[in-house]
């Protein structure tokens, strides 16, 4: 059966709130919880960015709830560093974390001062990562010279079965290519063909693991606040690769938004005060076959949603979607 997680959005929602959101989505029925992990939020409207890792920590004490993040090391991230980090959760937390694994976007990565490299180098860069947290799980001494370079580094606290690695992609093709090496992949809400293409692409190339989706979505008791919290929320997200990948900063993203209609909004983020209406587009991606849907409630306030997803579009979801 298909689990419905909760996504927490550090980028919109303080950490002490979103720790507080954490718990509830617990109370109220959800099957686990994904963090975003940013430096910067996507606009100046969202105005927050708090550090998803000392986060994690706190929500994964505070909760039972299995916890992923989506993350992209090579970076602002040492590989190392990261391994260190899914180590010592995996050791506090056995089985409930899993960490998903993307090339990164410019708009977290340029604070280093590094220069932001093509999506190929980038895709190079992180396969390498790859292999670098992998073999610190396995309790390896490492030393690597190539798009990143490691000297000698060991993880010493690691749990006996690392976590899973999930493959992040938007793509087809990045799909296929996550097959390679992934145990597992994510990807967000597009039209169900091309999410069913994504998934036969990583399937047919050997992928493996578990699925998992991040399904965008505003709600309000009245459809016109449902779409102000999306539009005025959301819409410095709209932009396809490469836009997204390669725009550096939150005031950028505000600047190229400035004109985009709601419409455009409604393309990305499911855009309804009708709870059914979620229920069942959520139970459409869920016949595709995710194991896992995260649903990501793009207003500020998150209270208001959990009630109402707790109340009544998981209940309706356990009907519709068959084990």
């Amino acid at each position: 059966m298909t689990r419905f997680a909760w996504h927490a959005s550090h980028e919109q929602v303080p950490p002490d709130t979103l720790l507080a959101a954490a718990r509830k989505a617990e109370q109220v029925g959800f099957d686990g919880a994904m963090s975003s992990d940013h430096f910067s939020p996507w606009s100046e409207r969202q105005g927050q960015s708090g550090f998803a890792w000392t986060w994690l920590g706190a929500a994964m004490q505070a909760t039972s709830l299995p916890f992923g993040v989506v993350n992209a090391p090579g970076q602002r991230y040492h590989p190392a560093i990261i391994a260190q980090a899914i180590g010592t959760l995996g050791v506090l937390y056995p089985g409930r974390f899993w960490a998903a694994l993307g090339s990164g976007e410019a708009s977290n990565e340029h604070i280093t001062g590094a220069p932001w490299p093509r999506k190929e180098v980038r895709n190079a860069r992180l396969r390498e990562c790859v292999d670098i947290i992998r073999a610190l799980l396995r309790g390896e001494e490492v030393s690597h010279d190539g798009l990143v370079t490691v000297d000698r580094a060991r993880v010493w606290t690691r749990p006996p079965e690392p976590p899973p690695l999930v493959g992040a992609a938007v793509s087809v093709e990045t799909a296929r290519w996550c097959a390679e090496w992934a145990d597992g992949l994510i990807t967000v809400n597009a039209p169900v063909e091309h999410l069913r293409k994504m998934i036969d692409a990583y399937r047919d190339a050997g992928g493996r693991g578990e699925l998992h989706l991040q399904a965008h979505l505003s709600w309000a008791p009245e459809q016109e606040r449902a779409e102000q919290l999306a539009h005025h929320q959301w819409r410095s997200n709209v932009f396809p690769p490469p836009a997204c990948w390669d725009i550096d900063s939150a005031e950028t993203f505000d600047a190229a938004s400035q004109d985009v209609p709601l419409s455009t909004v409604a393309q990305s983020v499911h855009i309804s005060s009708d709870l059914g209406q979620h229920a069942a587009t959520l139970a459409e991606y869920a016949e595709l076959g995710f194991d896992e849907i995260a649903l990501h409630h793009v207003g500020v306030e998150q209270d208001e949603f959990l009630d109402a997803f707790g109340n009544s579009v998981l209940p309706q979801l356990r009907e519709k979607v068959p084990a």
